[in-house]
Parts: structure tokens; C-alpha cells; sequence
């Protein structure tokens, strides 16, 4: 009682059943966001102008042998370098269903520049040092129909 008449720490009645409310679709929206940030990965990984793909579900991730005894997917957060700046900006303003955003791991598809949002007051050395570099992006792979996902990342990077 002290607790939360003197620190606030109990949740509302509307903000718990939000949460009870999101806890009976979770399994279905993780499988397909599961499903979908595989198949994103998998064809960034396939593009010319993308130089380099991280995504825990490939086996040469190094993090994919953990992942794969500590969860039963993969999730769908992929960080990809593409080759130049000016690619940076050009799938930056293309994107029409993808937002440009820094919330992550929402239902929605969304793109974000770690330089100059996520990492921007982090020290430029530390930055380099993470792979934070002026070619990097992160992508959060929502629940969407995922040939909409790509075809938005196809028109936008080759477009």
C-alpha cells in the first residue's frame, strides 16, 4: 500500500488490461513477426546494394547458436550496411508504408538511422568501434503482409 500511495508503482486499471489484452495475441505476433524479419533478412541479404546483413537468424550470426538454445525464434530486428551515404538517404526518403521512426518492435514496420538517433551521443570512436557507421541501418520487421515490406525495400532501394 505505501508502495504505490508514495511511489507510483502500481499500474493503472486500463494500462493492465492493455497488457492482459496484448499478452492473448503475443504468440501469433511473434511468429509472424518471426516469419516475416527471416524472410526480409533473407532477401536483403540477396540485394546488390546491400553490403552486409546482421540478423540472428542466419547461422553465420555470431550470436545464432545462443539464440537458438535460448529461444524458439529469431525475432525480427535486422541491422543491415548498405554501400554508400547517399543510399542511406535515398532509402531514408523512399519508404512509403515503412516509417521512419525510432520506436522498435511495434506491430509496424520501421526504419531507423542509429547515427543520428538511437547512438547520436555516443562518442564518434565508440560508435566506429560498434559498427555504427554512416552505411548502417536498423530495421524493425512488423507484422504486415511481408510481400508489402519487401516490395516497399525493393522500391526504395532499387527503385
Amino acid at each position: 500500500r505505501l508502495q504505490l500511495k508514495s511511489h507510483g508503482n502500481g499500474l493503472a486499471s486500463f494500462d493492465s488490461w492493455l497488457i492482459i489484452r496484448g499478452l492473448k495475441t503475443l504468440a501469433i505476433r511473434m511468429q509472424r513477426h518471426n516469419e516475416n524479419g527471416m524472410k526480409v533478412a533473407q532477401w536483403l541479404r540477396q540485394q546488390e546494394k546491400i553490403e552486409k546483413v546482421f540478423y540472428v537468424g542466419f547461422e553465420d550470426h555470431m550470436g545464432y547458436d545462443i539464440s537458438c538454445r535460448q529461444s524458439t525464434g529469431f525475432g525480427s530486428m535486422i541491422s543491415f550496411n548498405v554501400k554508400s551515404y547517399e543510399m542511406v538517404e535515398k532509402i531514408l526518403s523512399r519508404v512509403d508504408m515503412i516509417m521512419f521512426a525510432e520506436s522498435l518492435g511495434g506491430t509496424e514496420t520501421l526504419i531507423t538511422y542509429p547515427r543520428t538517433q538511437t547512438h547520436e551521443s555516443i562518442p564518434e570512436e565508440t560508435r566506429q568501434k560498434l559498427g555504427i557507421t554512416e552505411t548502417f541501418l536498423r530495421l524493425s520487421v512488423g507484422i504486415e503482409n511481408v510481400d508489402d515490406i519487401i516490395r516497399d525495400l525493393d522500391q526504395a532501394i532499387n527503385g
